[in-house]
């Protein structure tokens, strides 16, 4: 890997079995994302783009390849060691905004520095609430909270451990267009100021447009990248 590459994928293959025999849903890709880089993936319904999400975040293993984030060999890891270097370097925002429901839009937040151990887990969501705008918010549940307040939690959370990799998944289909406008800016705003890659799966092009580079899948093959500006 080059100094500066923070996840890299060697020709991806993913297979699962269906009543009709095995089904490819990847088939050879490869790819390589630097720091501070923001990435699209785009493609058609079924083109394969989520399976390659949960992929190069170490949430699927594939069926041969390999995937190295942050200089760890993803695939070379068990279960429990995927899920540590996720804890400890990926955060996910989700287009269902996976909050815990019982727990306050602060506690949201605190959550995975709580899981890690963090003695400073208050103070750094807190301030990680204000950067998000939700500094008047923390006492909140999520059922008392707008959708795109929601999903401004769930930004928090994901940034709150200062990640490598943001992996974001449509994370404006279940806003409004003003409201996913807002979300989508301040996803941009992290990734610029805190040097977080960002990889965003997105089936708008205007969107994919603003990040540094577009990755098109088709039928599960990786068939154009385009650099941006």
């Amino acid at each position: 890997m080059n100094s500066d590459t923070v996840l890299k994928a060697e020709n991806l293959t993913k297979q699962v079995t269906s009543p009709e025999g095995p089904l490819t849903i990847l088939r050879d890709v490869s790819l390589d994302i630097g720091a501070g880089e923001s990435v699209a993936v785009v493609g058609a319904s079924g083109a394969g783009k989520s399976t390659l999400l949960a992929l190069l975040a170490g949430l699927d293993t594939p069926t041969s390849g390999r995937v190295l984030l942050a200089g760890a060999d993803l695939t070379a890891l068990d279960e429990d060691g995927r899920a540590k270097l996720r804890a400890e370097r990926v955060g996910f925002v989700f287009q269902s905004f996976h909050l815990v429901q019982s727990l306050t839009a602060l506690e949201n937040v605190m959550l995975p520095l709580e899981l890690a151990g963090r003695a400073d887990a208050r103070r750094a969501a807190l301030e990680t609430c204000e950067r998000v705008g939700l500094g008047n918010r923390t006492g909140h549940y999520p059922r008392q909270l707008s959708g795109g307040e929601q999903q401004r939690v769930a930004i928090a959370r994901a940034f709150v451990t200062q990640p490598a990799v943001l992996f974001a998944d449509e994370p404006t289909g279940n806003l409004d267009t003003v409201t996913g406008e807002r979300i989508v800016s301040l996803l941009f705003e992290l990734n610029a100021n805190s040097h977080t890659t960002l990889v965003l799966v997105t089936h708008d092009r205007e969107l994919a447009r603003r990040c540094s580079r577009i990755l098109e899948l088709s039928g599960g093959e990786l068939l154009r990248e385009e650099v941006v500006g």
